[in-house]
């Protein structure tokens, strides 16, 4: 199927008429409840039931078949069973039905991948697209239409949910109505057979009553595209997701630290931070921030300010603000300011502003009034302990006119702790669509989401960084290894890799024998390092192949011959080409830094920065993202991993050249971007020295795809 006669996804969420192939006579069928929901939702457009037996349905028509319609069908809901499901799908094709969504399962959710791609293949060759299989179906507030075997009762608002679990997604229907929470659509995206989240957020980007996305994702199978939609989408409006599986299992196996570091759920959440998605860590996370991205205005600046009738909530939400990433505004002279008039003599005008266990619900409005009246505050966290001057019972009239007032253009968060009675009232104010919470990390998690969401869409958009590397010697070095049929590159050949690409290395020669290892040594100057050089060898240090330090002639001569013997010892029948003898460079006069570049299984080029050195995997201080991406981006990832700090200087020493750690992140991307050839590159230990004394590749390890690709 080619772009031009792609149906428009429009069509799948603001159908003009629907088809129910498998409609049932039987209430207690899947078929019966999709026609009700479809009637009971009040759906404008027409509606086909199709079912062998005809009669009627619910007040209409059922047919026994799609060519007994008149007119054209939109979309087709397939409730029929596994076995018959291709020749509803032909049926469908004769009809020129545009979208297909297949609830029935028994696909490749069971095995059966042959039968789903069949399905799909003649789909696309007949101008259908697939939503599905094994799924729940889809509810759009934007075509009036709940094409679900789902609750009934769905209430609208603007939340856009896509889900990959039928089940959770069910779920999500009624937990939604539960918390309040309208939905401007629900998706069951399934097996996702060709319908993706990609595809559906080419509608939502766009569609006015959606505020928020949440999406739930087991597995992304297009990731390249999806990244682009997700960058596009998140300047827009939030999107929040939750993905299962933080196991290592679905890490692609490979020679290389990269590749044994690439978890698969590290790379998936480090992704969706450069999209300027927002991860939840739950349910109940992801559905509170999308309640407050739906009632709460977006902040305008970074001052936030926490008002507290106890010092201990306050110091402890200071910390929560600290976690989620909600900047605490400080200045002295603006507090008092706006505070001055609203806080008792004996209370804090400092941040946050403690009004004292004596404060009333009359002092609380009034600071709470100053807060959003005062040009240079720009968010509200308000929190209480119950005391004997707390009234409870004005707690939800109070919050409400505060919160409902017009000219509250400021987010606000509420948090109250105490017993039965204001648990009562918070339940009621929550009723009323007040953003309050039982427990206040959970309201500062909401504000540090929009935060996040705020920073990300203000960001100035860059062009992702452009960088020169002469592709032309990377391939002719590929082409050599090809010929030798390895999918590795020799010390020497990634060496000259690096050099195309502007990555300093220590001077270095292959010695084919002892005399050359000498001469090589001699010619470079010592102290050099010996490696061994073998194709049968990958891990050089595993197998006694490397030897450091060497100071003269005689120590040249013990550690050729001892490479030679641990190398025979540790695999006999290894091909030994000779050692390469490598400028000595002093470790302790930098940073151990690592930098990695791999073709991931679902977003396709990523790279990877972190501390390095022989404890890479112990320590697992390291970051990804995907490739390309912009300088500010680099700078942001180098930024992100723990040992950070050590860049930065510490214990008096110097900082550290970041921005050649920036640029070796860049040109190692790009060596993978423009050669198709390479699945896998390393180099680490990257020393990297004081500012502006740059930094040094010690070791570079390159993997090549297992099929050729370059002429």
């Amino acid at each position: 199927m080619t772009q031009a006669n792609k149906p428009d996804i429009k069509y799948l969420f603001e159908p003009r008429s629907v088809a129910i192939i498998g409609a049932s006579h039987s209430k207690g069928k899947i078929g019966y409840k999709m026609v009700e929901n479809i009637v009971y939702g009040g759906y404008k457009g027409k509606i086909y039931p199709i079912n062998p037996k005809g009669g009627e349905m619910l007040g209409l028509r059922a047919y026994t078949g799609l060519d007994e319609v008149e007119g054209d069908i939109d979309m087709a809901c397939i409730v029929v069973p596994a076995k018959y499901t291709f020749d509803a799908v032909r049926e469908c094709a004769r009809k020129n039905v545009k979208y297909l969504v297949v609830i029935t399962s028994g696909f490749s959710e069971i095995g059966n991948r042959d039968e789903e791609n069949q399905i799909v293949e003649f789909a696309k060759e007949n101008g259908m697209r697939v939503l599905g299989p094994n799924i729940f179906g889809i509810y759009s507030a934007g075509g009036k239409i709940n094409a679900t075997f789902g609750p009934k009762d769905i209430m609208e608002g603007g939340v856009s949910i896509i889900t990959q679990s039928g089940a959770l997604g069910i779920a999500m229907i009624g937990k939604t109505k539960a918390e309040n929470i309208g939905l401007s659509s629900i998706i069951s995206l399934g097996n996702k057979a060709d319908v993706d989240e990609a595809d559906l957020l080419e509608y939502l980007v766009n569609e006015e009553r959606t505020k928020v996305i949440m999406m739930y994702i087991e597995g992304i199978k297009e990731g390249e595209r999806l990244i682009c939609k997700l960058k596009e989408i998140t300047r827009k409006k939030p999107v929040v997701v939750i993905k299962s599986g933080r196991s290592k299992r679905g890490a692609m196996a490979a020679a290389s630290h990269t590749g044994s570091l690439a978890g698969a759920d590290e790379v998936f959440s480090s992704i969706m931070t450069q999209c300027g998605v927002l991860r939840a860590e739950s349910i109940e996370e992801a559905l509170n921030w999308c309640k407050f991205f739906t009632e709460i205005p977006a902040p305008k600046g970074e001052n936030c300010v926490i008002i507290t009738n106890g010092g201990g909530i306050g110091v402890m939400c200071a910390d929560a603000c600290e976690k989620y990433g909600v900047e605490l505004y400080d200045d002295i002279k603006t507090m008092k300011d706006a505070f001055a008039d609203a806080v008792p003599p004996f209370g804090s005008l400092k941040n946050p502003v403690d009004l004292t266990g004596g404060a009333a619900i009359e002092d609380y409005e009034r600071c709470i009034r100053a807060a959003l009246n005062h040009k240079n505050i720009d968010s509200i966290i308000c929190l209480g302990c119950e005391a004997a001057v707390f009234d409870v019972d004005k707690l939800p009239d109070m919050t409400e006119s505060i919160f409902k007032d017009k000219r509250n253009l400021k987010p606000i968060v509420f948090s109250f702790v105490g017993g039965s009675r204001l648990e009562e009232k918070i339940g009621e104010m929550r009723r009323r669509g007040i953003p309050v919470f039982p427990e206040l990390y959970s309201g500062v998690s909401c504000l540090g989401a929009a935060y996040r969401q705020f920073r990300y869409s203000k960001a100035q958009v860059e062009p992702d960084a452009v960088v020169d590397i002469d592709a032309d010697t990377i391939n002719e070095v590929i082409r050599g290894a090809r010929a030798d049929d390895r999918t590795f590159l020799l010390a020497h050949e990634s060496s000259r890799v690096m050099e195309a690409a502007g990555i300093i290395m220590p001077q270095s020669r292959v010695a084919r024998n002892l005399d050359e290892a000498v001469k090589y040594a001699e010619s470079i100057g010592y102290p050099v390092v010996m490696k061994v050089v073998s194709k049968d060898i990958i891990h050089k240090s595993d197998a006694g192949g490397v030897a450091l330090d060497l100071d003269n002639k005689e120590e040249i001569i013990d550690a050729y011959q001892a490479i030679m013997r641990n190398c025979k010892a540790y695999k006999a029948d290894a091909l030994i080409e000779g050692v390469e003898i490598a400028e000595m460079v002093n470790i302790k006069a930098g940073v151990e830094t690592i930098i990695g570049a791999r073709i991931d299984g679902s977003f396709g080029p990523t790279v990877m920065f972190g501390l390095g050195g022989i404890y890479v995997e112990v320590m697992k201080d390291v970051t990804f993202r995907s490739f390309p991406l912009t300088h500010r981006e680099a700078v942001k990832m180098v930024s992100e991993i723990k040992s950070y700090a050590l860049l930065l200087g510490v214990r008096g020493e110097k900082k550290k050249d970041i921005n050649e750690v920036v640029n070796t992140i860049l040109k190692v991307g790009a060596i993978l971007q423009k050669c198709s050839d390479i699945s896998d590159i390393e180099v680490n230990p990257l020393i990297v020295y004081e500012e502006g004394k740059g930094a040094k590749a010690l070791d570079a390890r390159i993997l090549l795809t297992k099929s050729k690709v370059v002429e």
